[in-house]
């Protein structure tokens, strides 16, 4: 029965394609006459680190009999013989020569069987030690190491073969799927380019020197963190597109740093014309840190695209993107990093967000379903996106409209479409009066005027109070109802991870039991589909025509809102 092929997408800042630093092994230490790592106390540690690397050569090696569990002894009579005996001068021999020979299994061991853990020899280019990513701390980025994967390849091997599943046997991932590689976003990049033997027909083509924040996006070392834009955004966004819309894949797994996680996916479900389903993995510890998570939670959502459970009746995906951590299923809407550690993840609004679950016992399942639209019965995909739409910009003679195309002529996202939507969080005791003046709240005005500006499709998103998304500022409340009448849509949200649906109590945009960071993003997606708002003469005093033309179009965006 021929497998099913599964997409990875590799997506920024991902710490579940991030290793540990590679740190010089006092085996290599004392090779080289280097100062020996120590413990905090001035002791010889226990053991070297092992690191995954690969055999140049083949080697016999003499593996102890039961040395696998210590109790394998106390049930030697349930095992077959050993292959041999070592004697006290280390010679293997078939039959025992003295009661103190051990015994031992005898193993050849070659490049081709993958990855072992062994010592890490490396050292620098000057013959020191390795101690972090970087040759020293602080160092700029031609004399820093990458900790973060190219792709998901290696950290994919990785888990095949050094993983162990709750029955004791490995290659969770291919023993139940082929997998093809896409760098979207890596997470690691070429700075040299990529070498043509290492080139393959998936991906990466002719790959030239990447660079770090426009080619790829890691946050370690941390001084020399980069992230995407927008734009970086549009072209993801494509890219994805293009692959599931191949026919060639089951599904898709997109990795991506804990933080952002829960924004990509989503929009992912928002943009993404497909019925397959898109299943977003992060992981709170690096690959190979102890008790890393990242290798749990791939396999649970390669188990959970191969198991069908998203089908409904013509085969479509009816549970929409998900985010899959520590075994339960999130709706992607409703997903949220709480805390930097396994299990740090909750379901947001107060009303589930939990659909089922992976990677227990049994096979995967779906106790719930989201209904709002998501993927190929999203309102704002790709293909339901128009050509172009109404914008904003400040001339001369105040604010005019003007075309902002959307897409190209093959219906790509362009790079320049993606609106700019900012988000304003609201606190008490902001005034320093009762009548607090409207030209001091500097941050909004700055906003407003960068906006109109240079942001021809804009937005704002109001974090105020549970769950009505007011500002306890009348100031700041007016201006962004001059932001509404400037053609700049304003959704409401409540503080936080509030349980609460905003209600419609003004000429905003409700939005539901949203966070500010997943309203942002649906805001973002429902501009393109519809455009600015009309503009008011007089912002600040719209007429009675004016409030009404604008009515109208909140209306389509809540009726967005209200479905997704």
């Amino acid at each position: 029965m021929k497998k099913p092929r599964i997409a990875h997408l590799a997506g920024p800042t991902a710490t579940i394609q991030n290793t540990p630093p590679l740190v010089t092994s006092n085996k290599a230490r004392a090779k080289y006459g280097l100062p020996l790592l120590v413990n905090q106390d001035g002791s010889a540690p226990r053991f070297d680190v092992l690191r995954a690397q690969r055999l140049a050569a083949p080697v016999t090696v003499y593996v102890e009999q039961f040395t696998g569990h210590p109790l394998e002894a106390d049930a030697a009579e349930l095992y077959a013989p050993p292959d041999g005996y070592l004697d006290a001068a280390g010679a293997f021999h078939k039959e025992r020569q003295s009661a103190h020979d051990k015994p031992v299994f005898q193993v050849e061991i070659r490049p081709e069987d993958g990855l072992y853990p062994l010592p890490y020899m490396a050292r620098q280019s000057g013959g020191g030690a390795w101690d972090d990513d970087c040759a020293f701390p602080g160092a700029p980025a031609d004399q820093a190491r990458q900790g973060f994967y190219p792709d998901g390849s290696r950290s994919f091997e990785e888990i095949d073969r050094l993983e162990v599943s709750y029955a004791g046997i490995g290659n969770m991932i291919s023993s139940k799927a082929d997998v093809d590689f896409f760098r979207i976003m890596p997470p690691g990049g070429y700075t040299k380019g990529l070498p043509a033997a290492q080139r393959t027909d998936i991906g990466d083509g002719d790959i030239a020197p990447e660079r770090r924040g426009e080619d790829f996006f890691s946050y370690r070392p941390y001084h020399l963190a980069s992230t995407g834009t927008r734009r970086t955004l549009a072209r993801a966004t494509n890219a994805v597109q293009k692959i599931l819309a191949s026919g060639d894949y089951l599904g898709a797994v997109w990795t991506e740093g804990s933080p952002t996680s829960e924004e990509s996916i989503y929009w992912m479900g928002l943009l993404i014309d497909t019925v397959k389903p898109i299943c977003g993995n992060s992981a709170q510890r690096t690959q190979g840190e102890i008790s890393n998570d990242g290798p749990k939670n791939i396999v649970d959502s390669v188990d959970y695209i191969t198991s069908r459970v998203w089908a409904d009746e013509q085969g479509r995906n009816k549970a929409g993107a998900v985010l899959i951590q520590e075994q339960r299923i999130f709706a992607a809407r409703a997903v949220q990093k709480a805390d930097a550690r396994p299990g740090g993840y909750v379901a947001t609004g107060g009303h589930g967000g939990i659909l089922g679950a992976s990677g227990h016992a049994g096979a995967p399942l779906l106790h719930y379903l989201p209904t709002s639209k998501h993927t190929w019965n999203s309102e704002v995909n790709l293909s339901r996106l128009p050509a172009q739409v109404t914008g904003l910009r400040m001339g001369s003679e105040g604010i005019a409209t003007v075309a902002v195309p959307i897409k190209d002529a093959g219906g790509g996202l362009l790079e320049s479409a993606i609106p700019k939507v900012s988000i304003v969080k609201d606190g008490s005791y902001v005034g320093a009066e009762s009548n607090s003046d409207i030209e001091r709240e500097v941050d909004l005005l700055a906003l407003l005027d960068d906006a109109l500006k240079h942001e021809p499709l804009s937005g704002f998103i109001v974090e105020g109070l549970t769950p009505y998304g007011t500002m306890t500022s009348a100031a700041r409340n007016k201006l962004m109802l001059r932001a509404l009448y400037s053609g700049m849509p304003v959704v409401r949200v409540g503080r936080g991870n509030t349980e609460g649906f905003v209600p419609r109590r003004d000429e905003c945009i409700a939005g539901s039991n949203l966070t500010a960071t997943k309203a942002r993003l649906l805001l973002m997606a429902s501009m393109m589909k519809l455009g600015a708002l009309p503009i008011a003469k007089n912002p600040d005093a719209p007429t009675l025509s004016e409030i009404e033309a604008t009515a109208a179009k909140v209306g389509l965006y809540q009726g967005i809102f209200d479905t997704h």
